[in-house]
């Protein structure tokens, strides 16, 4: 079920307003960011594979001992071999280096095989829960929220997480404890070398906090914009229709162009601070071996160090500024990475819809008597929609809503079928405060047809089988039958197995309702509700379409939100409802009798009135 109308969208757009652009959102308000809580809750998705990431943390223990042992080597084959001119000594010693060499890359290549297989199978749990979440979530959050927004988190942000956790966590690993060998290895060979290189680490450190800073403020920014380009592409592609009718491609080109433009701003911003660290552990690092060179060669004038001592020492130094280049690298993605968490986290973190009586059905069967008794509802505090409602539907009775745009008529749907909750009064259905019965029985009680059809793009069968997912094939023709669309669809290229395109858009408007009335005949519900279902098809399709309906309602008590004044003659009681209150109601006959509001409305139809 959708609870989109336009009867009273008004009150969406209030709280739009109220909240800024774009709705409630996350992004738009700046909180301190907690980079340590994200890093975290993503390791808490890598926890389940702790036997496997211990075979990971093996792999690179060995190749960091492996590589801590090479330069060493290469020491010894100078000291010990070259100036002796000891080619069987050097000729093994190769053979021992070459074999090291092999082994480092085996181990590397392991380790990394395994961590693409762990980050990927923790991140399609991060990606289902998310995805789970969000359909637990209130239809008041996807009111206060973008579809761009939304997919952004889904996409953009995954992909953010992605990119450091299967390429970098290694290679962040591998590079701490690179670092820490290269120290202790250093401090054995020659104390005094060793503090001489590691000059440069306190200078590094406090660069790359100072860009820490700055960069991890850049790329919220950025994944925050991604997420308002992503909703204005969103928008622009589902709307061309309105856009090309009304001429607005310019303007919609414009607003891509501004939205492209504070991407651009957003991503330089963040960019050239993370790019920072290269060049300057490139500096650094020549800093690194030219101390070492000086150094090293006064200390070796004096005969206190070998040559091969040196040529240790500067191949440790290279080896010790690579892990700060990785790290360097690595932090680019890191931080759009934790952004990203923290915008996810945000998601999974926002309450679900609350169901106080999961465990409570309505009777059965139900005979839809529906009762509202001084119902009031705000989608706003302090801004009530409606007020102080009282109505009765008795069982089988068909009930029309009628009254300008913005009155509540849609409202009172939402609060029926508990999308929203209400402020203040009751809802009974058979005398059963709704309150106390389970979301999910109460919605498969229900059964509502609406202005704008939503259609799959799956097959028409699957399109139908929506309404009861158990349904047979058979049962699903059978509704179409009743719904007086199995005609059109026998004519399609593949009948009832044709694939139906992004939002139908291969159907007509009055097509896809009928579908849509289908779909609503196999679901059987007890309560039906038409919101505008007949008010943007041609007269020819509305006679169809009402034959179908009149077919669908029998027996089962009806609300019926309707414009085409015309088309609620029949109803048992016509509810005439103006700034959230009942102002008339009575039959359709009675009420034009009594020349009151609802006879203006229905006169402004044919003579043109302003209401």
């Amino acid at each position: 079920m959708n609870n989109r109308s336009s009867n009273d969208r008004p009150a969406v757009p209030d709280i739009r307003a109220a909240m800024g652009r774009g709705g409630m959102r996350p992004g738009r308000i700046e909180k301190a960011s907690d980079p340590r809580r994200a890093l975290t809750r993503l390791a808490m998705y890598l926890s389940p594979y702790r036997t496997t990431l211990a075979f990971v943390l093996v792999f690179v223990l060995a190749y960091i001992l492996l590589g801590l042992l090479e330069p060493y080597l290469i020491g010894r084959a100078i000291d010990k071999y070259i100036s002796a001119r000891q080619i069987r000594g050097l000729s093994s010693l190769a053979l021992l280096l070459f074999t090291a060499y092999l082994f480092d890359n085996g181990f590397q290549a392991a380790s990394s095989w395994l961590m693409s297989r762990i980050s990927q199978d923790a991140l399609r749990r991060l990606r289902r829960d998310l995805f789970e979440h969000l359909q637990k979530l209130s239809i008041q959050f996807f009111d206060t929220h973008t579809a761009g927004e939304l997919m952004s988190r889904l996409t953009n942000d995954i992909e953010a997480i992605n990119q450091a956790v299967s390429q970098n966590v290694v290679s962040l690993v591998a590079s701490v404890l690179s670092l820490i060998g290269i120290v202790i290895a250093m401090f054995i060979l020659n104390a005094w070398l060793a503090l001489s290189a590691l000059l440069v680490v306190p200078i590094m450190f406090w660069f790359t906090q100072f860009v820490a800073r700055y960069t991890r403020k850049g790329f919220r920014n950025l994944q925050q914009e991604l997420g308002d380009i992503n909703g204005v592409m969103e928008e622009s592609i589902s709307g061309q229709r309105v856009v090309k009718a009304f001429r607005r491609s310019e303007t919609a080109i414009e607003r891509f162009r501004a939205s492209n433009q504070k991407v651009y701003a957003a991503g330089v911003y963040a960019n050239t601070y993370a790019l920072m660290l290269m060049p300057l552990t490139n500096v650094l690092g020549n800093f690194f071996v030219i101390v070492l060179v000086g150094l090293g060669g006064y200390l070796a004038l004096q005969g206190l160090v070998t040559v091969g001592m040196i040529a240790t020492f500067i191949a440790y130094a290279q080896n010790f500024i690579q892990p700060l280049r990785q790290l360097a690298n690595m932090y680019n993605s890191i931080q759009a990475a934790l952004a990203g968490a923290e915008r996810v986290f945000e998601i999974i973190d926002t309450p679900a819809e609350v169901d106080n009586a999961a465990d409570s059905p309505l009777p059965v069967p139900v005979k839809g008597e529906v009762h509202f008794a001084d119902v009031s509802f705000g989608y706003l505090p302090n801004q009530p929609v409606i007020k102080h409602m009282t109505l009765d539907a008795k069982a089988g009775q068909t009930i029309a809503l009628v009254g300008p745009t913005g009155a509540g008529k849609t409202t009172l749907i939402n609060l029926l079928s508990r999308f929203y909750e209400i402020d203040a009064g009751r809802i009974t259905i058979d005398g059963r405060d709704i309150r106390n019965v389970s979301k999910s029985d109460l919605r498969q009680k229900l059964g509502i047809v609406l202005q704008d059809t939503f259609l799959f793009a799956d097959t028409v069968m699957e399109n139908i089988r929506y309404g009861r997912l158990d349904a047979t094939d058979e049962e699903c023709i059978e509704a179409a039958r009743l719904a007086d669309a199995d005609h059109f669809i026998r004519q399609l290229p593949q009948g009832y197995q044709t694939k139906l395109s992004e939002r139908a858009s291969n159907l007509s408007q009055g097509q896809r309702q009928l579908m849509s009335i289908a779909r609503a005949v196999l679901s059987d519900p007890s309560i039906l509700i038409l919101d505008e279902a007949t008010s943007s098809v041609d007269t020819r399709t509305e006679a169809r379409i009402q034959k179908a309906l009149l077919r669908l309602m029998e027996g089962r008590t009806s609300f019926v939100i309707a414009h085409r004044l015309s088309t609620i003659r029949d109803a048992d009681n016509v509810i005439v409802i103006n700034n959230g209150e009942i102002v008339e109601q009575g039959t359709h006959q009675q009420l034009l009798d009594a020349k009151g509001f609802f006879h203006h409305l229905y006169m402004s139809q044919f003579k043109g009135i302003a209401i």
